[in-house]
């Protein structure tokens, strides 16, 4: 079994930190399923997580075709985004946060879903998922995390290398109380159910942030995040090209996708000694 604490390659430079570069939410809309697919081609992420939910996925994935066994492809795992609400079973964000807290969600009703949305992602993207992350972290609330580490270990036991799980939590020296919040929700519950089953996981998420102010303030946060990034870890990001109506974090989707593609981000790397890689599902760990 593999050592679940090896989640990405041994550096070829050993000054050079490894970090996954994951751009959450394509094909939340078209304009961040564009952004996300440029970003990619050009080498600034190297890793995407799709909202299978979503009536875009079934056209957006056409985007990722050529980026097949480049980029790692996950499962935005969604229950709290207006495409869960539309599906029957979802529910607002402070609302699912009070039920996994409350008691918990029930999981076989979890397990459903979970199923469910694997079937949509494997249906348009003819593979398994690299990954499992969440939307706003909810692979790691309570009756979902279960529900999702049974499945996964069931689903895939037979497969050469299994999707590996995104542990959102963040590391020493990057916590504000938004990561402790999120980390608290169940970070340690999913990475000891997880390595039980022998699943990997990244065990470190940075990028974490309000989504407020200008882009000095993004590239200012990201000259923070990447001095102390932690190998293996994985920097969140939601780039778009444009923002979009009715999105409520349009503004800094935009944002983020100019510096991303900019070349102040290639000199920020640099500078850091940090180079963007993909995870264990490559298969070239």
């Amino acid at each position: 079994m593999a050592d679940p604490q090896a989640l990405t390659r041994t550096p070829s430079v050993p000054t050079m930190r490894q970090v996954i570069v994951c751009a959450d939410d394509f094909a939340v809309h078209q304009s961040a399923s564009l952004g996300m697919a440029k970003l990619a081609h050009m080498g600034r992420i190297s890793a995407t997580s799709a909202m299978v939910l979503s009536p875009r996925w079934g056209q957006d994935v056409a985007l990722l075709q050529d980026l097949r066994g480049q980029i790692d492809v996950g499962l935005h795992l969604d229950w709290t985004s207006s495409f869960a609400i539309a599906a029957g079973y979802g529910m607002p964000l402070g609302a699912a946060m009070r039920r996994a807290v409350l008691g918990g969600f029930d999981q076989v009703q979890a397990s459903r879903v979970i199923e469910r949305q694997l079937d949509l992602f494997e249906a348009h993207w003819q593979a398994p998922p690299d990954y499992v992350d969440g939307h706003q972290h909810v692979q790691q609330f309570a009756g979902i995390r279960e529900a999702l580490v049974q499945v996964l270990s069931q689903r895939y036991a037979t497969s050469t290398v299994q999707p590996y799980l995104r542990i959102s939590r963040a590391p020493a020296g990057l916590r504000d109380i938004k990561s402790r919040v999120i980390a608290w929700m169940g970070a340690n519950a999913l990475e000891k159910r997880a390595a039980c089953e022998g699943i990997l996981s990244a065990r470190a998420l940075f990028g974490i942030y309000n989504f407020e102010g200008d882009s000095a303030r993004y590239a200012t946060l990201m000259a923070h995040w990447l001095a102390r990034a932690p190998a293996g870890g994985i920097l969140m990001c939601h780039p778009a090209q444009a923002a979009e109506p009715g999105d409520e974090i349009g503004v800094a989707r935009a944002q983020e996708f100019a510096y991303l593609a900019s070349p102040e981000f290639a000199a920020a790397l640099v500078a850091a000694k940090v180079e963007i890689v993909r995870g264990h599902a490559s298969n070239r760990c």
